[in-house]
């Protein structure tokens, strides 16, 4: 064997990427409902996990080969996962303006109270507002330089998550394809027959 993995889980980890991608869209911007993102990362990661063996079209060989197709798809995937959420959190993060919440003006150019500055101590000011100050406070969280601590530590340890149920679920599918993969074909007999 020249390769760890087949070229088939290299053609599968690039339908990962782009199966991450849709999920993210979906789920992070267009209908933003992120547990349903975190939900979504086995069953990514089990059908890739299958599907890198097939496209592999891995009919024999051994299991250790079957599942390194099926873990490198999915971590390719889960990482994606990851770095999509990781960075969808950075651009409302760092952009949060506070509006309309926060820094409102009138017609005649006057700020109007509440203000916050723009990125962390708006999230922050958010988060108080919402009623999640004592909630904050018993973390240690009092101002927006804790705040950013403690919410990069969350994001942080969501994408770890993502990426572990990602390849969780990309182990079970290379299981289930290497207990159902089609055999491998039958040799045949002098006369052309199948033997």
């Amino acid at each position: 064997m020249t390769r760890v993995i087949d070229r088939g889980a290299i053609t599968a980890a690039y339908v990962g990427i782009g199966m991450a991608a849709t999920i993210a869209v979906s789920f992070l911007l267009v209908i933003p409902i992120e547990p349903v993102y975190w939900l979504l990362a086995l069953p990514a990661g089990l059908v890739i996990g299958y599907y890198a063996n097939q496209k592999s079209d891995r009919r024999a060989g051994p299991w250790s080969r079957m599942l390194a197709n099926a873990l490198f798809a999915g971590i390719v995937t889960g990482l994606t996962l990851a770095l999509l959420l990781l960075g969808t959190k950075a651009i409302f993060f760092f952009a949060d303006n506070g509006y309309p919440d926060f820094n409102r003006v009138d017609e005649a150019g006057q700020q109007i109270p509440p203000t916050c500055q723009s990125g962390a101590d708006c999230v922050y000011q958010r988060y108080v507002a919402a009623g999640n100050g004592n909630a904050l406070a018993s973390a240690g969280v009092t101002d927006a330089a804790t705040f950013t601590r403690f919410y990069w530590a969350q994001q942080a340890s969501t994408a770890v998550t993502l990426i572990v149920l990602t390849e969780a679920g990309a182990l079970i599918g290379g299981l289930a394809y290497g207990f159902t993969r089609p055999k491998a074909r039958e040799a045949s007999s002098v006369n052309g027959a199948p033997a």
